[in-house]
């Protein structure tokens, strides 16, 4: 199962349904990084020096720091859903074809109704 570090903006109730589903999530409150203004290069750096992939629901910057340099741990990225069992369901087989996410940038979008 995958290692993961949620950006303050990721939703925690997906946090919970990705670890019943076995991942390793480390939040921003539970890392002591919450409500200090940390620029998304910096959340990013912070997943890398942990080895874990971020999970974010900032999706165009992101996708500009990916663009950038892809030496990162890896980056989820999604779509606002209300559906928070099928974004974690989502999630969990957009990452399993792979054997590392290391360098990868997945999106996960939000499924038509």
């Amino acid at each position: 199962m995958a290692q993961f570090y949620a950006d303050e903006d990721f939703p925690f109730p997906v946090v919970e349904r990705l670890r019943l589903l076995g991942h390793d999530v480390l939040t921003t409150l539970q890392a002591g990084r919450t409500n200090q203004g940390l620029a998304d290069p910096d959340q990013l750096a912070f997943a890398r020096s942990l080895g874990r992939a971020i999970l974010t629901r900032n999706r165009q910057d992101f996708i500009r720091l990916h663009t950038q340099s892809t030496q990162h741990a890896g980056i989820i990225s999604i779509t606002d859903d209300p559906d928070f069992d099928g974004q974690a369901g989502r999630i969990d087989q957009a990452i399993a074809s792979h054997a590392s996410l290391d360098g990868r940038h997945i999106r996960v979008n939000r499924t038509n109704p």
